[in-house]
């Protein structure tokens, strides 16, 4: 045995061959944590040290390759000063230096995922043979970072700098055969033979048959571009990646521009430009708030696991109620491998269902995402019908009717005469209480809210919420199914609106009260959607439909009637009694109509202004900051109110709640996350400059206790000592 730790060995084989292996004990998977950075350090060195040594191949025990670093231990690192975290991606790359100058030919087997350093260290060696299973790239630029481990001086290098933009800024993820073409692998082979093809390879590069040399000189000397060349490939990608990724997002651009400073110098002087650029990234609020996000939603995740553990699988299921969104949830079911009825009281209603699932997969199939095979599988697995008895089998039905409580308790009454008796029953309410709803049920213990958010295909979250007598067996098995149709399932407890709308009606009474005091909905719109938020109040509310709000925002009225309630008409009351629906019927805010691809496209309509002023007949400019405070103030509060009521179980989940069902920004992390960003003594003081608007903006006792003692909602990441 050359080496044996506890993430890495190392030993011999024939012919003067060496395997360097990745097994990380009691993991499920490899990362690059600080153990394994370590042994990998002193395997190499054993490595250098030994005579005889012809050739190395790196391979991996689990059945992934090495899935990335381990972004718990890195959340620590980036708040280490500056000249910390330097030392420490110094000490790094030292590290995979060491492998790539190895005195011999070294070969990677890649088993499966290999991604972010994992894929790094694939880099690092001579050659790469990929099983067909495998799964490669660098997707550092989604948390907010650029590779740190030596990936954009080695990828570009080895695929060419337009192919490496292209791979870092998207932070996409590679099947095999894209590697290949792009020549970021040499070799794509049946999983069973990935290790003797491997091994053939490292013989063949010991031979001589493959010029081993050569490849490391061009992963290791500078960038073969011409000046004319260089400004073209690099001038030309920095402009088209900033557009795509706004101003907000760095990375994509910081990694480009990093890539372009060492083009013209050797490995070593061009990862120093790597490291600097990345610190730089590393450091900023941005990266802090998506690799939270990251932490959030691998949390979310486990609890969806675990929940699956727990209780039986969904096999089978049912939508009642078909048209738009009992089809969509119908298409999203049959998609993700779970078979359903589709119940309606009518043939035109299940004709829509059906015509929006086909229309849903024929996209896939124009995208080259599904042949028609699978299309047909996915339609066969969606069964019409107009009777209750298809419902035999069922594991768990999804009332998806008219939001009417009245309609609602009776069809739910009457699909449990005709489930089983461990049927989970659910609404898709986005106003109506759970606990209500179930009054009427002979087995309340067996139902739940399971809130899809519209469009169902698009729209990542659903709300799974529990009413007074809802089980938790009820509840576990709502939330493994919605993970198992590719949902992020966030459990709430019952309350008006839940936990997204009761969020965002504040938000929506902020924007009110502006519009009331003179503000132009325009440009409320213009300055939040620069906040960050993909579109502003406005036309959030015209998406919505102006329908929908004015019943959503009565419903909170009366369940929050201090705060929620309004003293005088509305905007909202203006465009709702003019039948100014927003897109649904292309009057709103705005005025509606298609472009030439068929799409939606808002212009301005003075009518909507001539309304506004039965509200507020004078206009008056704000600032910026003024907009945004009187907009953000209202939804952060009341994201403290849910938590402090126990509506949701934590920051991380309201927040990615908010980020998934709502498209809050981002890289803000959320309403918790900005709110420790501004501070909570500064965020309770600027609350406090609005005391005059009323109960929106009175900070909570929670808060104000948190603040006293100097806490924050989110705790701070532990530290790590570099390596």
């Amino acid at each position: 045995m050359i080496f044996q730790g506890k993430a890495i060995t190392c030993q011999w084989l024939d012919d003067g061959l060496a395997r360097l292996h990745f097994d990380l004990q009691n993991e499920s998977v490899n990362k690059f944590n600080q153990l394994t950075l370590q042994e990998l350090k002193q395997a190499t060195e054993n490595l250098q040290k030994l005579d005889g040594l012809q050739g190395v191949i790196i391979s991996s025990g689990k059945d992934s390759f090495i899935v990335g670093a381990d972004i718990t231990e890195f959340l620590g690192l980036f708040n280490h000063p500056e000249e910390e975290l330097r030392q420490w991606v110094d000490n790094a790359l030292a590290i995979f230096n060491a492998v790539e100058d190895l005195p011999c030919p070294t070969v990677t087997a890649v088993n499966g995922i290999a991604l972010g350093g994992g894929f790094e260290m694939c880099l690092s060696s001579d050659f790469r043979v990929a099983s067909e299973k495998a799964l490669v790239g660098l997707p550092e630029t989604k948390l907010g970072i650029y590779p740190g481990f030596g990936g954009t001086v080695r990828l570009s290098r080895l695929i060419g700098a337009d192919n490496a933009i292209e791979w870092i800024a998207s932070g996409s993820q590679k099947k095999p055969d894209a590697a290949l073409k792009d020549g970021a692998v040499d070799a794509v082979v049946a999983p069973e033979n990935l290790d003797a093809s491997a091994i053939a390879l490292l013989k063949d590069a010991v031979s001589g048959k493959i010029d081993w040399r050569s490849r490391r000189a061009q992963k290791t000397g500078p960038l073969q571009l011409n000046p004319i060349e260089s400004m073209m490939v690099f001038e030309g990608a920095k402009a088209f990646v900033a557009g795509k990724a706004g101003p907000n997002y760095p990375a994509p651009v910081a990694a480009i521009k990093s890539m372009q400073k060492g083009a013209t110098f050797p490995r070593d002087q061009a990862l120093e430009c790597e490291a600097t650029g990345f610190i730089k990234v590393a450091k900023s609020d941005v990266a802090a708030n998506l690799v939270q996000l990251f932490l959030s939603d691998q949390y979310l995740k486990s609890i969806a696991k675990k929940a699956a553990k727990s209780v039986a699988p969904v096999k089978k299921a049912s939508v009642l109620g078909a048209g738009i969104m009992g089809g969509g949830v119908a298409y999203q079911s049959s998609r993700k491998g779970v078979p359903i009825v589709m119940k309606d009281i009518n043939d035109g209603a299940l004709e829509i269902g059906l015509n929006e699932a086909s229309k849903l997969l024929s996209q896939q199939v124009k995208r080259g995402r599904m042949d028609a095979a699978g299309m047909a599988k996915v339609l066969n697995g969606i069964n019409p019908t107009l009777s209750y008895d298809e419902l035999q089998g069922v594991d768990l039905v999804v009332e998806a009717v008219v939001e009417n409580p009245k309609v609602k308790k009776m069809v739910l009454a009457e699909t449990e005469k005709h489930i089983a008796a461990d049927t989970i029953l659910t609404s898709n309410t986005s106003t109506i209480s759970i606990t209500s709803l179930a009054e009427g049920l002979q087995r309340p213990e067996n139902f739940c809210g399971m809130h899809f958010f519209n469009p169902v295909h698009k729209m990542p979250l659903v709300e799974v919420i529990r009413g007074e007598k809802s089980s938790d067996a009820a509840i576990a098995r709502t939330v493994a199914y919605a993970a198992k149709m590719g949902k992020t399932p966030i459990v709430v407890n019952d309350c008006p609106g839940f936990l997204v709308n009761r969020i965002l009606f504040p938000y929506f009474g902020g924007f009110q009260k502006l519009l009331s005091d003179g503000a132009d909905f325009a440009r409320i719109d213009k300055v939040m959607e620069k906040f960050g938020w993909p579109m502003g109040p406005a036309y959030l509310m015209d998406v919505v439909g102006m329908d929908t709000a004015h019943h959503a925002d009565a419903v909170m009225a009366e369940g929050f009637p201090d705060r929620m309630s309004y003293d005088q008409k509305t905007a909202l009351d203006a465009m709702f009694e003019a039948e100014r629906f927003g897109q649904k019927n292309g009057k709103g805010f705005y005025a509606y109509e298609k472009d030439r691809r068929g799409k939606l496209k808002k212009k301005p309509d003075p009518i909507a202004y001539e309304l506004i002023k039965q509200v507020s007949p004078e206009s008056k400019e704000f600032s910026d900051q003024e907009i945004i405070d009187r907009l953000m103030i209202p939804m952060v509060l009341e994201t403290l109110r849910c938590l402090e009521e126990n509506i949701v179980a934590t920051p991380q989940e309201a927040d990615m709640a908010l980020i998934y069902g709502l498209g809050f920004p981002p890289f803000r992390g959320g309403a918790v996350r900005y709110l420790d960003s501004i501070g909570l003594r500064d965020f309770i003081a600027t609350a406090e400059g609005y005391a005059d608007l009323g109960a929106l903006y009175t900070p909570t006792a929670g808060l104000i206790e948190k603040a006293e003692a100097g806490g924050n909602y989110y705790p701070k990441s532990e530290t790590v000592k570099p390596a």
